[in-house]
């Protein structure tokens, strides 16, 4: 990704870096930046949420979101862009 090795002091630039090439990768091949450009539709957050809740990966995971918590992901990804 353009770094051949990084120390201490370039981790963050590393960091921005690899962000950078992913979200020009996404890009690239054509990964919608966002839940809305999906067709998602705010109105089906809850019955997401709801399926998300119920998933059984979800046992496994660390960070036990609420229902709540869930819908408000859904909310931050609905409109996100890459820059």
């Amino acid at each position: 990704m353009g770094l051949t090795s990084v120390g201490s002091q370039d981790s963050e630039r590393a960091v921005a870096l690899v962000i950078r090439t992913l979200r020009h990768l996404s890009q690239e091949v054509g990964i919608p930046e966002n839940l809305a450009e999906l067709g998602v539709k705010r109105e089906d957050f809850e019955a997401l949420a709801a399926n998300a809740m119920r998933d059984a990966c979800g046992a496994t995971n660390p960070f036990q979101p609420t229902k709540e918590e869930v819908i408000q992901m859904f909310e931050e990804a609905y409109t996100q862009t890459y820059s």
